[in-house]
């Protein structure tokens, strides 16, 4: 394909929230670069054939972002093949629930290494991009988790809290090079394959709008690099009207 004119990475660019925020900056005119572990690489690409079906620009780039050496390689690929990252979307989840007494050295590190250290590879590599051209926006999704934790999920806490904390320290560095550094706080169930596969009652939360839609958060994602730099919004809290917080 020819050389993008810029390109918006999805790290995480699963069935729902991360394929609605793909979908969203590809219709903006990027072209949404995909990854998701290998394993899914054939969701991934049906996923940009969905978007080039839309009249989008999508690339399927199948990888682990837990491996430093990919992440690195992959960066560079998109950067020197398809376009300059413009857009860099962090957006992996890694919500499991464990008891403090059954949560292995394992588990622990697996969360953080998912939802937290694959977080920092992907604000490292694209940040040292996107100082050359002084410009750029990262965002990070974080939940509810980011901010308090909750019963059965130390691991995932920990890991979120970890990347926000990360986020602030690259909006405090980056900002003043012109590298917008976002954290969106998601507080709710999603409507996602997940939670319709385990909330029976999924179908009268989405009729009230009691549950937060895909597109709606894409949208939020799209506004937040769009905003001007004399008011930018660092931390973002989205959820559903009804949702007790």
């Amino acid at each position: 394909m020819p050389k993008s004119e810029g390109v918006c990475l999805v790290i995480g660019a699963g069935d729902d929230t991360g394929a609605a925020i793909a979908k969203a900056f590809a219709s903006e005119g990027l072209t949404a670069c995909l990854v998701r572990r290998p394993r899914h690489a054939e969701a991934l690409e049906g996923l940009a054939q969905s978007i080039i079906a839309d009249g989008g620009k999508a690339v399927a780039c199948p990888c682990d972002a837990r491996d430093e050496e990919a992440m690195a390689t992959l960066v560079e690929r998109i950067e020197s093949e398809i376009g300059p990252i413009e857009v860099a979307v962090f957006n992996i989840g890694a919500n499991v629930r464990f008891s403090i007494t059954e949560t292995t050295g394992r588990v622990f590190r697996k969360v953080w290494e998912m939802a937290c250290f694959s977080g920092f590879l992907m604000g490292r590599e694209a940040a040292a991009r996107m100082k050359i051209r002084g410009r750029g926006t990262i965002l990070f999704t974080g939940a509810t988790a980011s901010v308090r934790g909750a019963d059965g999920f130390a691991a995932f806490s920990a890991a979120k809290h970890g990347l926000r904390a990360l986020a602030q320290s690259m909006a405090r560095e980056l900002g003043p090079q012109n590298i917008h550094v976002a954290h969106i706080v998601i507080d709710g169930a999603i409507d996602s394959n997940f939670i319709r596969e385990n909330i029976p009652d999924v179908d009268a939360k989405r009729d009230d709008d009691a549950i937060l839609n895909p597109d709606d958060i894409a949208t939020n994602y799209v506004m937040l690099h769009k905003q001007r730099r004399t008011a930018w919004t660092h931390e973002l809290d989205l959820r559903p009207w009804k949702e007790a917080w």
